[in-house]
């Protein structure tokens, strides 16, 4: 079950607006990142490090082109390394991604309370919009901002703040979904109450979520 430092029972009190990383957050989506890295470095016969996706975790869809390019001394262009993702990845999100048990009730439950929604994600939008389309959710979101939108990404505050700028909503009335340390930080950063979530991806990282966030949740379903 999940744990919390707060009433769980209160945590959407005083709040707002809902903001939702996208990738492990409300989707179970983060191995196929990893199976893209594989097959993307692999076709370069270039080995895949173990930590990659640690360095990578937080940064934006344009910040992790800089760092394949730079680090793998690739001859694409940025331009040509982000096409090349969306073509590999374009397939799984616009057809059957499935969102994280409990999540399409608690979309609903925010949008019957008249809590106003957005993504804040690191992903593309070109991927995000035809994730969020083919699952039927994207009418709940009032605004999407990625990564390639702001100067910075996680764990800076930038893309949530944008996002909440884009609600009109202070941060402070603001509470995050997150699935990564570098995103509760961001969150956290950004002046917004955070809540982790459970993914089999991070699994090992799950103390360092707990201790960071102000709630802990393993299912949607516990708020539902």
């Amino acid at each position: 079950m999940g744990i919390s430092k707060k009433n769980g029972k209160n945590i959407l009190q005083g709040i707002e607006a809902v903001l939702f990383d996208l990738d492990g957050t409300l989707i179970d989506s983060m191995w196929i990142w990893r199976e893209i890295d594989i097959a993307f470095l692999g076709e370069r016969n270039i080995p895949m490090p173990q930590d990659l996706q640690k360095i990578i975790e937080g940064k934006s869809f344009h910040e992790t082109a800089v760092y394949f390019k730079e680090t793998f001394q690739l001859p694409e262009s940025l331009e040509e390394i982000k096409d090349i993702w969306n073509r590999m990845a374009f397939d799984r999100y616009a057809h059957g991604m499935q969102l994280k048990s409990g999540a399409d009730k608690f979309l609903k439950k925010l949008c019957d309370a008249g809590i106003r929604m957005g993504i804040a994600t690191s992903n593309s939008r070109h991927l995000t919009e035809c994730c969020l389309t083919d699952i039927g959710i994207l009418k709940y979101f009032e605004t999407i901002v990625t990564g390639c939108d702001v100067v910075n990404g996680k764990p800076q505050p930038d893309i949530y703040l944008k996002a909440a700028d884009n609600l009109k909503i202070l941060p402070d009335k603001c509470l995050v979904f997150e699935d990564v340390p570098m995103g509760i930080l961001a969150g956290k950063h950004a002046g917004m109450r955070t809540c982790a979530v459970y993914d089999s991806f991070s699994a090992h990282m799950d103390e360092e979520k707990k201790k960071l966030s102000d709630y802990y949740i393993t299912s949607y379903e516990e708020l539902v």
